[in-house]
């Protein structure tokens, strides 16, 4: 019955706003076409009295161009007032277009002036005034304001009948130009029979439109000697006229009946407008009785219909609402809770996850409903399962790339272990000892894919490492380690079960420094026990991040997203909070007093393992008689330049024993062996 009840409503309304439409097409007449037509009319004879102004060039002519100007002028006054008082009735459309034409004629200042110069040819003054005069006819073209077929087709045949009274104009003021000069350039030529063409298809388009009552009138003017006098105007001027030679003795007379043809279509245009308004009246009272028609027979339906709408309206209710909760049971809790488990790595079985969303009904619609969103139910869910096993195959493929590529490294590593021991030469052992480094770090971003397809690396630890070798060890990891000042109590010491992945973690951080930080300054490890556990700082110097990043990238720490293959540009983002989470570490940013970041590791106190500490103690070293080995830490005394006597980097020598790769015994490389053949078949 609502429904019943709005259409008869909107059905009303529409018939409504008919009948308004049609009583205000007057209004709209009076305040707007009629004063849009007597703009036309001034803006055309300003137009011929310029061009006539131009050819001649008399005193005379310049009083009466000015003349002209002032009522032109005070048509453009009386158009922008009276346009005001019908805003509210006029198309929006007519509205915008009413707009341009005023701006263009409070501009009209600009083209005159360059005519009182006498900068512009009579052709280009034609031009100029007629592009105004269009903008008026615009005006007219957007005069849709009636619903009636009949008044709109006799509208439209007028307005292309006022647009052939304007080509008629510019013939006018075309061919008194060329009668002061007492001959046509090729251009005014090709321009006045452009304009025949294009009136003579305007005029024939619009009275082939007009009904009969209409065309009566024009067919009057047709049979009039100005008329059929300006057709021969026409003919004479394509036939006889040649560029830049003399006019016939007739031409004479072409202005003046130009003119009068002009006067004759404004007429019975004029009269033709009047008696299409009027036909709006009898149309709107017409309106009017629908309206009570309409109005009546719908309120009888809307009656009619109340008692059969009710009757069913409790059984539809209740169905609806059993399916309205079905639906947002399976938005707001079960589909959820179903991403979760696929997250978990949980078997789902789609069949058993779907079940109807709603009984057998009465009613046709809703049990087709019913099965509607049952079929979106399968499908969201099947794509959900579908989602998560293309996710497991991508970590599959990670897990087994990074297994294969660290199983490479590792032999690399072994590899470069042995040239290490073999090679004497400093030169070459420190290009080596770069080879070694560069591994290392690959070794690290073959992990981290590990990490992100959710395993865990094969290196690992049984007993505690001192948390000054980790930060060393990470920092061996690091490209520019150089620039990297650990600063780290030695008292304390990890659990070997998270040493790996601290390691790790604490390289991406010392990475993520040095790289976007100046070059020349340091970046700083420090690390010291707190009230829950132990904090470990990195700081740069750079330029720091703004706060709105900072934010953001703090949120992804302490909750880290699922891994989106799509942001790849963040991998260590990633990570760093996956091996967070893992070990419950807390992993925070923030602006240092620098200028640049500092990342701060809180590590929780069940994986900090307090241990003796003993004072370091100093044993001076014999000097050896041969070169010193590339192990050796201090200079050769004598016989060396400055080059020989600066220390040498040597690979591993500053971690503890625990964090050193292990060593090429036979056992060892059994073991390495088999892990190998297990990784890579």
């Amino acid at each position: 019955m609502t429904a019943l009840v709005v259409i008869w409503g909107f059905a009303a309304a529409l018939t409504i706003e008919q009948g308004k439409q049609l009583l205000r097409i007057q209004k709209v007449y009076d305040n707007i076409v009629y004063p849009v037509g007597e703009a036309i009319n001034e803006l055309q004879s300003e137009r011929f009295v310029s061009v006539s102004y131009l050819a001649w060039r008399t005193s005379a002519l310049h009083t009466d161009l000015r003349v002209q100007r002032r009522k032109t002028d005070a048509t453009a006054v009386l158009l922008t007032r009276l346009s005001e008082q019908a805003r509210d009735e006029t198309p929006a459309a007519m509205w915008d277009r009413l707009q341009d034409l005023i701006r263009q004629l409070d501009r009209l200042d600009v083209l005159r002036g360059q005519v009182d110069d006498k900068r512009l040819t009579r052709l280009d003054v034609i031009e100029e005034y007629s592009s105004v005069v269009e903008t008026a006819h615009q005006v007219y073209d957007r005069l849709m304001i009636s619903p009636d077929i009949d008044i709109i087709e006799q509208t439209k045949a007028l307005i292309l009948i006022t647009r052939s009274r304007e080509m008629v104009s510019q013939q006018s003021a075309l061919v008194l130009g060329a009668q002061a000069s007492g001959r046509m350039t090729q251009d005014e030529r090709d321009a006045f029979s452009g304009m025949v063409g294009k009136r003579r298809l305007l005029y024939q388009l619009g009275t082939s439109q007009l009904d009969a009552g209409l065309l009566k009138q024009y067919g009057t003017l047709n049979s009039t000697p100005t008329y059929t006098s300006f057709l021969s105007l026409e003919d004479d001027v394509i036939a006889r006229v040649r560029p830049g030679q003399p006019l016939p003795p007739e031409a004479i007379a072409w202005p003046t009946t130009a003119q009068a043809l002009t006067r004759q279509l404004t007429e019975t245009t004029g009269a033709a407008a009047g008696v299409t308004a009027a036909r709006a009246a009898p149309l709107a009272q017409s309106v009017l009785w629908d309206i009570g028609i309409v109005g009546g027979l719908g309120l009888a339906a809307v009656l009619a219909t109340a008692f059969i709408s009710f009757r069913f309206a409790r059984t539809v209710t209740g169905e609806l609402s059993m399916l309205h909760r079905a639906a947002a049971d399976l938005a707001g809790r079960r589909l959820p809770d179903l991403v979760r488990r696929l997250r978990r790595g949980e078997d789902v079985d789609v069949a058993a996850e779907t079940p109807p969303m709603a009984q057998a009904s009465g009613t046709v619609e809703i049990e087709n409903v019913g099965r509607a969103f049952t079929s979106v139910q399968h499908t969201a869910i099947e794509a959900a399962v579908g989602q998560a096993e293309l996710r497991k195959g991508v970590n599959k493929v990670f897990l087994n790339l990074a297994r294969r590529s660290q199983s490479l490294l590792q032999r690399q590593l072994g590899m470069l272990d042995g040239l290490e021991k073999e090679i004497t030469d400093p030169d070459l052992l420190e290009r080596l000892f770069g080879v070694d480094h560069l591994t290392t770090r690959m070794r690290r971003h073959s992990e981290g894919l590990i990490i992100l397809s959710g395993a865990v690396p094969g290196r690992g630890w049984r007993n505690p490492v001192r948390l000054y070798d980790v930060a060393r060890a990470a920092t061996e990891e690091v490209e520019d380690y150089l620039r990297v000042d650990v600063n780290m109590p030695h008292g304390y010491s990890l659990a070997g079960g998270s040493v790996t992945d601290v390691v790790h973690l604490l390289a991406e951080l010392i990475e993520n420094a040095t790289v976007f930080s100046p070059p020349q300054t340091r970046v700083q490890v420090r690390g010291e026990l707190v009230a829950r556990g132990f904090a470990i700082e990195v700081e740069d110097r750079g330029l720091g991040i703004p706060s709105e990043e900072l934010a953001h990238i703090n949120a992804r720490l302490a909750d880290p997203p699922e891994f989106d293959l799509a942001d790849s540009d963040r991998l260590g983002l990633f990570v760093v909070g996956l091996l967070a989470r893992r070990h419950n570490i807390r992993v925070s940013l923030r602006t240092s007093p620098y200028g640049g970041t500092s990342a701060v590791l809180l590590l929780p106190q069940e994986i900090v393992v307090e241990n003796d500490t003993r004072e370091p103690t100093v044993e001076r070293l014999a000097q050896p008689e041969a070169p010193p080995p590339a192990l050796a830490l201090t200079p050769p005394i004598g016989g060396g330049g400055a080059q020989d006597s600066l220390p040498r980097r040597v690979r591993q020598a500053n971690l503890a024993p625990q964090l050193m790769e292990e060593q090429g015994d036979l056992f060892s490389s059994f073991q390495a062996g088999w892990r190998r053949a297990q990784e890579d078949s």
